[in-house]
């Protein structure tokens, strides 16, 4: 498998969402959904990196199953934030861009391992 870097995207996504809480939030709900995402987008770069040290094709398709989960859940996250003003669109945009083409990859990835 060639790798085209997508190690170094996955954990620059997860850096990017640290990045952006680099201040406490105001708020009960701003401070679990903040920590919330912070964990799902760290998981993906994570599991991810599980992938490319899988040793069969059934273990490398749950690894990626896992990343598109926590994927998932850092949009809705994404999503939540912005609805509820906790998050600019400005702010949320390019991170939400990025979210959404790590999950159309990972979807493409998974096509081959399934």
């Amino acid at each position: 498998m060639k790798n085209y870097d997508l190690d170094n995207r996955f954990e620059n996504f997860a850096a990017s969402i640290v990045k952006s809480y680099r201040k406490m939030p105001n708020s009960y709900a701003a401070d679990y959904l903040a920590k919330q995402l912070i964990r799902s987008a760290c998981s993906s770069a994570l599991n991810f990196g599980e992938f490319a040290g899988a040793g069969s094709d059934k273990d490398r398709a749950n690894k990626l199953r896992i990343t598109l989960k926590e994927l998932r859940e850092s949009l809705r996250n994404l999503n939540i934030q912005t609805k509820s003003n906790i998050l600019t669109e400005i702010e949320a945009e390019p991170l939400k861009k990025e979210n959404d083409e790590l999950i159309r990859i990972t979807v493409t990835l998974l096509k081959k391992y399934s």
